[in-house]
């Protein structure tokens, strides 16, 4: 007698029988929604390359706030636009500076929000670059140490406003070390950390350089990001800000790196996020502007390969759009 025959399309035959035996799925819950607060504008602006994208006034974190959780989002992260930038960002240390601010609104009106800040100094400092610099012969180059100290003190910053979370996103070596001290040492030792620890010099980053007005004004960042090429590189970078104390850890960019996102899941155990960048998201929407692909099913497709990966929680401009195809 043979076996019979096997015909896996059995289980494809209604959407619910596709439902009862999907291997991955999506919730709103599963989304962190990033935002651009801008110190200098009464109204939103909308960023040119990101449709649906705004830089937002911060009169409207209250509400945004709001807004996000009515959609089923349960986290966003948040960037600043000082009005004022100098070499060392100094601006990124003002207590009343845009995201300070937008945190204590955005927690105010809706306590269960978990509010993630992005600590970094490109946003702040005149030349973009996500370090201090120092003069090294006739060229420049990020001091690392000086940086670091820096970002530390931004961490503690943002957790006086508020935050749940922060996030340093800045690739130098031994700031999230430095940052858990200052933050326990500060009294937040229930602030988590959430490394930026797998961060590419990818060329998927320049919508986002125009929301955060953070392109570099000369050089590029591939001194301290990392090479598109490396995959071992990888795990050595994300095994050291485990053992610095990070809480989570993320792989960023997220659509050319599925790879990395898998090798990460399967050395570390702590919570994994991947970023789904803002040059993901502008060539998605222009794919479908011009009629190439369907916007939703390709919205929904594209965070759904993120998680199948093994991201557990998705950085994405795509999150309110998503929540509503999800039906939150």
């Amino acid at each position: 007698m043979g076996f019979p025959t096997i015909r896996p399309r059995r289980l494809r035959r209604s959407p619910e029988l596709r439902a009862l035996v999907r291997e991955t799925t999506l919730s709103p819950g599963d989304f962190v929604y990033p935002m651009f607060f801008n110190a200098a504008i009464d109204a939103p602006r909308p960023v040119g390359t990101m449709p649906g994208i705004d830089q937002l006034p911060l009169s409207a974190a209250r509400e945004q706030a709001k807004r996000i959780k009515e959609r089923g989002v349960g986290s966003v992260i948040l960037f600043g636009l000082p009005k004022t930038k100098d070499d060392r960002g100094s601006s990124g240390l003002d207590p009343d500076g845009p995201v300070p601010r937008a945190i204590a609104e955005m927690k105010s009106a809706v306590p269960e929000l978990i509010v993630m800040a992005d600590v970094c100094v490109d946003e702040y400092t005149d030349h973009g670059h996500c370090g201090i610099l120092k003069k090294k012969g006739e060229t420049w180059e990020v001091d690392n140490d000086a940086t670091v100290s820096v970002l530390a003190e931004m961490g503690v910053l943002f957790a006086k406003a508020g935050a749940d979370v922060v996030a340093p996103s800045d690739m130098m070596d031994g700031r999230v070390g430095a940052m858990r001290a200052a933050l326990d040492q500060a009294g937040f030792e229930g602030t988590s950390l959430l490394s930026y620890a797998v961060k590419y010099a990818s060329s998927f980053y320049g919508p986002f350089r125009e929301a955060a007005d953070c392109a570099p004004k000369f050089g590029d960042r591939a001194g301290y990001q990392m090479d598109p090429a490396n995959a071992r590189e990888a795990l050595r970078e994300a095994a050291l800000d485990e053992e610095e104390g990070a809480d989570m850890l993320m792989v960023k960019p997220a659509l050319s790196y599925l790879d990395v996102i898998r090798d990460v899941r399967e050395h570390s155990k702590l919570p994994l996020g991947a970023y789904n960048v803002s040059g993901e998201y502008a060539m998605l929407h222009a794919a479908a502007d011009r009629g190439m692909i369907d916007r939703n099913r390709a919205i929904l497709e594209v965070l759904t390969s993120i998680r199948r990966a093994g991201a557990d929680f998705i950085l994405t401009y795509h999150a309110l759009a998503a929540a509503e195809l999800l039906g939150g």
